[in-house]
């Protein structure tokens, strides 16, 4: 058992993905096993994969490296035919790189990605019945020092500006780390309070699933 504190945590993002490289298949297994022919990649690489499978597409993951054509795709357990049917996980996979730290972040707050359900209510019972039916979308709204001659900022506002989709990356201080991807969006109007440092809010919006490790 551990704790985990957000001090020493770093928030960064990427939106350079190496060339698509084809995934003919991907296994039902845990972890899903996929076929990617000449792939190149190492174990530990972070991989944004696209796939058949919607449960698992628009989601970056961390792989480890089988042989030459295949790799395991950790944290994805695709044994559930019902989600993940056979034959139809194929897609692309592409090598995440370039993560740029997110300047002067001082507080993150997470909304979604709690689970949504559906009440059902039987004429002939008096106690209606919950039903879980997935998961809300997620995400991430980071209060950011406003600088606006950092580089950084300036790159994620261009991102924002031109509605670019980019990997998102969460590594705590006791190393552990969470991924996601989807569109980053940030304000370009400072708030101004008495006695606080001006703030500007970063907001990162999840398509996929975020996976920690």
């Amino acid at each position: 058992m551990a704790y985990a504190f957000p001090e020493g945590s770093s928030q960064q993002f990427s939106n350079t993905f190496a060339t698509a490289k084809t995934i003919t298949a991907i296994t039902n297994a845990s972890p899903a096993v996929a076929t990617c022919s000449a792939h190149g990649y190492a174990t530990g690489d972070e991989i944004l994969i696209t796939s058949g499978w919607e449960d698992a597409t628009d989601t970056v993951f961390k792989v480890e490296v089988v042989d030459a054509s295949t790799f395991k795709i950790l944290g994805l357990d695709s044994t559930n035919t019902g989600f993940y049917p056979v034959g139809g996980g194929a897609g692309t996979a592409q090598k995440v790189s370039g993560w740029t730290a997110i300047p002067q972040v001082l507080s993150i707050s997470a909304s979604g990605g709690d689970a949504r359900f559906t009440d059902v209510t039987p004429l002939a019972k008096r106690n209606a019945i919950r039903i879980p039916t997935g998961f809300n979308a997620t995400s991430v709204t980071l209060s950011l020092a406003h600088d606006a001659s950092l580089a950084a900022y300036q790159a994620m506002l261009g991102l924002s500006r031109s509605m670019s989709k980019v990997a998102f990356k969460q590594v705590l201080g006791g190393g552990s780390t969470t991924y996601g991807y989807g569109y980053l969006n940030v304000s370009e109007i400072p708030k101004l309070n008495n006695n606080q440092v001006n703030t500007v809010d970063a907001a990162m919006t999840i398509l996929g699933r975020s996976i920690s490790y």
